[in-house]
This record gives structure tokens, C-alpha cells and sequence, in this order.
């Protein structure tokens, strides 16, 4: 029997009827076509399959879709906005932080989630976070180094930010948020 889940998923609410044993990961990729959360293990092992539940990182094959359900979702292709990337898929690509990419997803909402929490982690704090997340091309070592140049960009676009007269940060449409 199926059951109802409302879901909302990088901004955008999406309604839905699925199986109680649909997989989160299934739920993504079958019925939102958001293909760039990867399936790897299907056991919670690699992490290819991360994706930010309410703000953390969860290995998203191991969580059912129905446990979402009235849940905020980001997955990787939510990242880039207004044409251009997240800090963190720049850094990927400046600091050559992946090879083949079928990990870079999971690394990249992983390390997400860190910086949300944590907007100067150190590097034992970033290979920390990252430990859940499998690459088998790399040695991680390019990976740090993303999270940390990504973070540095964070930090000084939270600084760059212009702020109005009533103290509020100001929208991109130059409207108060």
C-alpha cells in the first residue's frame, strides 16, 4: 500500500505516492530524476549516495523515503545557483579534487554539511566528516584541499555580503529578504 510523502527537495515541494519501502536514494534518482545522487553500496558504506536531510549529510540508501517525509532535501544539483557553482563544486574542479566523479556528490554534500556547521573546519575536521565517503582514484589529499579552499570562499562571501540600513542582508534582486 502506498503512502503519501511531501518532500521538499533543493527548495522545490514535491508530492508524492511510494511504496513504505522505497529508499530515499530510489525516491531521488526514480521518481525526481535527480541521477546525481549515486548508488554505490546500497549498505551505507561509501557514501556515494549523500544527500543534506534538514541540513546534515545522510547516506541517503540508508534512509526511507517515507522517514522524509515533511523533510528538507539537498542534493548536489541544488548547489549551483543563479548559473553559477557552489563554492564547494568550484573548489572540486580548481583544486582537482575529483577523477572518475562518481563519489564527488556524496564528497561534496559531506562536506556541505560541514561547512554549514563549521565554516573553518580543520583539516583533521574535514577528513573527519569525509571519512563515511569512499574514492577509490584519489588520495584524498585534493579533497581537503577543496573543502578548505571552499570554505575560505565561504567565509569571505559571508563577509562580502552588503548589508542594508536595517541591518538585513540584502537579496541578490536588491529586495529585503
Amino acid at each position: 500500500m502506498k503512502q503519501s510523502i511531501r518532500v521538499t527537495v533543493n527548495g522545490e515541494e514535491h508530492t508524492s505516492e511510494v511504496e513504505p519501502r522505497t529508499l530515499l536514494v530510489t525516491y531521488l534518482r526514480e521518481n525526481l530524476d535527480l541521477t546525481g545522487t549515486h548508488i554505490g553500496c546500497d549498505t551505507g558504506q561509501c557514501g556515494a549516495c549523500t544527500v543534506t536531510l534538514n541540513g546534515q549529510p545522510v547516506k541517503s540508501c540508508m534512509v526511507l523515503a517515507v522517514q522524509a517525509d515533511g523533510a528538507q532535501v539537498g542534493t548536489v544539483e541544488g548547489l549551483a545557483a543563479n548559473g553559477s557553482y557552489h563554492p564547494i563544486q568550484q573548489a572540486f574542479w580548481d583544486k582537482h579534487g575529483l577523477q572518475c566523479g562518481f563519489c564527488t556528490p556524496g564528497m561534496m554534500m559531506a562536506a556541505v554539511g560541514l561547512l554549514e556547521r563549521n565554516p573553518n573546519p580543520s583539516e583533521a575536521e574535514i577528513r573527519e566528516q569525509l571519512e563515511g565517503n569512499l574514492c577509490r582514484c584519489t588520495g584524498y589529499q585534493n579533497i581537503v584541499a577543496a573543502v578548505q579552499s571552499a570554505a575560505e570562499a565561504m567565509r569571505g562571501a559571508a563577509v562580502a555580503q552588503p548589508v542594508s540600513a536595517g541591518g538585513a542582508t540584502g537579496s541578490a534582486g536588491g529586495e529585503e529578504e
